[in-house]
């Protein structure tokens, strides 16, 4: 019963944009998913344009996927926490289709890490990796991994559009598969 109420929600939404959509299916998903279901979705729409107005992971050692469609002229942020002792660790990913796989690396998405302290990290676009993602059913491609020991406090993460072409980017933050909190400014 549940899963027909959700079909039907979907349906009526397909004339409203792809980041409503994605936040319909990620809510789906964590209703319906078992608990050790993979990397929470997060969706990134226009209206988190900087960390500052988008959402904060409170944990971020607990896995969550940030998803954001994206064309040049486009930004996206949201901010995650950390505590001494935790890794910081932040994936590049697109999905591994056209036009997303097609666009050199000079015109993908760029994301900047700033740490508490105020140091800036470029992930490097060093590799293209097939990844498949079971629970979904999806291909992506990691673009770019980052990973440290953590300063306690607050991270930025900026990502920034550089190609004509929409790229269906993810963010994935943390390696914890437990459930986390997102807050929303």
């Amino acid at each position: 019963m549940l899963a027909r109420e959700i079909l039907g929600t979907v349906e009526v939404m397909t004339r409203m944009s792809r980041v409503v959509l994605a936040a319909v299916i990620a809510a789906a998903a964590l209703v319906l998913a078992p608990p050790a279901a993979a990397h929470q979705p997060v969706p990134l729409g226009p209206a988190e344009s900087s960390p500052a107005k988008g959402p904060l992971l409170v944990d971020g050692t607990i896995s969550f996927a940030l998803f954001a469609d994206i064309k040049r002229g486009d930004r996206r942020g949201f901010r995650f926490r950390l505590e001494e002792g935790d890794r910081m660790a932040v994936q590049l990913l697109i999905l591994d289709r056209p036009p997303s796989n097609e666009i050199r690396n000079a015109r993908l998405p760029r994301v900047t890490i700033t740490d508490p302290r105020g140091r800036k990290t470029r992930m490097i676009i060093n590799e293209r990796t097939e990844f498949y993602e079971p629970y979904g059913g999806t291909d992506y491609l990691y673009l770019s991994r980052v990973e440290s020991d953590a300063i306690t406090g607050e991270y930025r993460v900026t990502v920034s559009a550089r190609s004509k072409r929409v790229v269906e980017t993810v963010i994935s933050v943390g390696y914890r598969e437990i459930p986390g909190e997102v807050r929303y400014p």
